[in-house]
């Protein structure tokens, strides 16, 4: 019932939110057929900014070079030498961050002094000041960028978590089988040699620690002694029978079946990397829940097939589980801590970058990654993002497809 509450819950807020950009989009559909106009380009295929006679052209130049501000300047149509221009720019990001961008000549051209780095999403404040006269322009150059309204967004269960550092768990997978622990099988035989009186148990049958097995009528004395189970368990296997003479032989196998073990396989890559007590989260056929265990021994032998047997003891394993099950595993062989690290499932595309989308207020925007190892649920950052800032777990397609249908472009 609490589940069907839920659903409807975020279907209506999934409503509202659609109605809502729908109205949003209308009215800039509108504004469009009103005739309004899209930013003038200028001959270098940057933002042209007007006042009077006097133009600017402001463009991000990144062609062989880092991307860098490059800005073109006329009077009355005609080229102005750059020497004579004070210009500055200010780029105001997401969260109230400046950067200020200096200016000098270079050529016909005024070349900032900043690398412009990703994602090109600001308010951009430009001043100039030419033959006394100051001039100033601002507008916003936003990608990669949504707002949505918090309670939308717990509606929908956007997820956000805090990066920084991580401890990193690498595995390897493996495949093999469940067996017996041969240090919980007891071998049962007659202390002294005699007949078979009784036995008490079946095959197959479960025993407990002390319970009575065999009586033996001893060939020595003529009297009866009884064998006791020497531990909890489950009888493997039975080999005597009443009537019979004791030889010495083995007369039951008791095993404790809780006492598993995982053999499973892995090649010399793999084995180099595996230490006696690692962790390794187990699947075992027919049941649900993941099983955790320990690294007992690896073999010391290779096998044919060039792999080697990595026994795993089980930790509290169901009481149901039998030899001979089929397993799988994830041995870890690295466990190291990187300074700054995301949940893998934040990643998303963008363009040609992988992204996590930064959360200030109710607004949301990409970062650009640099990344490096991947281990289990997270993923390192070596570049593209500050320590500290609040990012997208849960459900990021969702900011995807909001920021896809926004249109939200790269402006140069």
């Amino acid at each position: 019932m609490k589940s069907v509450i839920f659903s409807s819950l975020v279907f209506a807020a999934m409503l509202s939110w659609g109605l809502t950009y729908s109205a949003n989009l209308q009215a800039s559909g509108a504004a469009a057929e009103q005739g309004e106009p899209e930013p003038e380009k200028g001959p270098h295929r940057g933002r042209m900014l007007r006042e009077d006679d006097f133009a600017v052209e402001l463009s991000i130049f990144e062609t062989g070079v880092p991307p860098e501000f490059r800005v073109w300047i006329t009077d009355g149509g005609k080229p102005v030498d750059p020497g004579q221009v004070e210009l500055k720019v200010v780029l105001t990001r997401l969260g109230g961050v400046e950067d200020q961008i200096g200016f000098a000549p270079q050529s016909d051209f005024l070349r900032g002094d900043t690398v412009i780095y990703e994602p090109h999403s600001f308010v951009v404040t430009l001043t100039a000041r030419y033959k006394g006269k100051s001039h100033r322009w601002q507008y916003d150059n936003f990608e990669g960028r949504t707002r949505i309204e918090p309670s939308i967004a717990e509606a929908m269960d956007i997820g956000t978590g805090i990066a920084g550092p991580a401890v990193m768990r690498e595995t390897s997978s493996a495949f093999g089988r469940l067996v017996m622990n041969p240090e919980r099988v007891r071998l049962i035989s007659a202390r002294f040699n005699g007949t078979v009186e009784a036995v008490k148990v079946g095959l197959g049958q479960r025993v407990a620690k002390g319970q009575p097995l065999i009586a033996v009528n001893s060939n020595e004395n003529l009297k009866t002694y009884t064998i006791v189970s020497p531990i909890d368990g489950v009888v493997l296997q039975r080999q005597a029978n009443p009537g019979e003479q004791t030889e010495g032989r083995t007369l039951l196998t008791i095993a404790d079946s809780n006492a598993l073990l995982a053999e499973l396989e892995v090649f010399p890559a793999t084995r180099a990397r595996i230490k006696q007590g690692a962790p390794v989260a187990l699947r075992i056929r027919g049941i649900d829940t993941e099983l955790q265990g320990a690294v007992r021994q690896v073999d010391t032998m290779i096998r044919r097939n060039q792999s080697s047997v990595v026994r795993v003891a089980l930790k509290n394993p169901p009481v149901d589980l039998a030899p001979g099950a089929f397993v799988s595993g994830d041995i870890q062989v690295a466990e190291y801590e990187v300074p700054l690290a995301v949940k893998r499932s934040g990643l998303q595309p963008f363009r040609d970058f992988t992204v996590v989308y930064a959360k200030v207020g109710d607004e949301y925007e990409v970062r650009m990654l640099e990344l490096g190892r991947e281990a289990g649920d997270w993923v390192e950052v070596l570049g593209g993002l500050k320590p500290g800032t609040e990012y997208v777990t849960g459900n990021s397609y969702i900011i995807k497809a909001d920021i896809e249908k926004s249109g939200a472009s790269h402006d140069h």
